[in-house]
């Protein structure tokens, strides 16, 4: 099985053709993901014939869990699709998603694809939505949770996946996600578990955020995160429409006009091919 190791913004997955492959792709995600004893990545993700898109997007987490959406894997997966002519080139590139169908604009560099802007689509708000097993159907935001003694002000959207947003005062750099981060994805008010990211705002224009992945753990980049990081932001009047996500593995722009889709660009990277024996 020939793959593609590809990140945006570190965010890195292994990519696959897979629409000639049966597989047990959820033990392969595990197996594949091992950073000591696989390829090493946050999960894989398959290109898959689509009836109703350019392509589909199957995407599974280091844990084999399947996720719905993944912001940086979707830019990746248009760059993987176009160099190996899955895809036709053209300008917008639709894309099958568990979260519905997405549109991917790839941005050139001469003949090299470097950045792509994607359509995420709206926020969703809804709590049963989200889902969090909470009674509001309006926004859900600094909504308190107690963990080890300590209340958090925690903000719910989904991005076509969970996402739980806390602001923080001190350094995100300093914060203990390996211990908290679990605990707040398997809270039982989440039946699907969420996705967490603390948030520090550097200004009206900059927010430096770190996320634990549901179903990966810590990564240096999450899409769909920075999306509901800058939606939280604006609802709560700290940035225009438009911000810069600091992460660690590098910076995504968001861009949500409170009413609209919300748009994410960012950088797709190529790092090896390879076949698996």
């Amino acid at each position: 099985m020939k793959f593609t190791k590809m990140h945006g913004a570190g965010n890195d997955y292994v990519y696959v053709d897979a629409r000639s492959l049966k597989n047990d792709w959820a033990s392969v995600a595990v197996s594949i993901s091992n950073r000591n004893f696989g390829v090493g990545s946050d999960g894989l993700i398959l290109a898959e014939e689509s009836s109703v898109a350019d392509v589909k997007m199957s995407m599974y987490n280091s844990d084999g869990s399947q996720g719905e959406m993944c912001g940086n894997g979707i830019r990746c997966l248009v760059a993987f699709s176009l160099i190996n002519d899955i895809v036709p080139k053209k300008d917008i590139i639709s894309v099958e998603t568990l979260a519905g169908i997405k549109h991917v604009t790839p941005i050139y560099q001469g003949d090299n694809i470097v950045r792509c802007s994607v359509s995420m689509g709206p926020p969703e708000f809804n709590a049963s939505k989200i889902p969090v097993q909470l009674d509001h159907s309006v926004p859900i935001i600094d909504f308190p949770i107690t963990i080890e003694e300590k209340t958090y002000y925690v903000s719910m959207v989904s991005m076509g996946n969970p996402h739980a947003v806390v602001f923080l005062e001190s350094p995100v750099d300093d914060y203990n996600l390996t211990d908290i981060g679990p605990k707040f994805e398997n809270l039982e008010i989440f039946p699907n578990r969420t996705n967490f990211e603390i948030v520090n705002v550097v200004d009206d224009a900059n927010l430096k955020v770190r996320v634990w992945e549901r179903g990966s753990g810590i990564t240096l980049a999450c899409g769909t995160g920075a999306c509901a990081v800058g939606v939280v932001a604006r609802l709560k009047g700290l940035i225009s429409d438009s911000v810069n996500i600091i992460l660690p593995g590098g910076n995504l722009s968001v861009h949500w006009d409170g009413n609209s889709e919300v748009r994410l660009e960012g950088p797709v990277e190529s790092v090896f091919e390879g076949q698996l024996l």
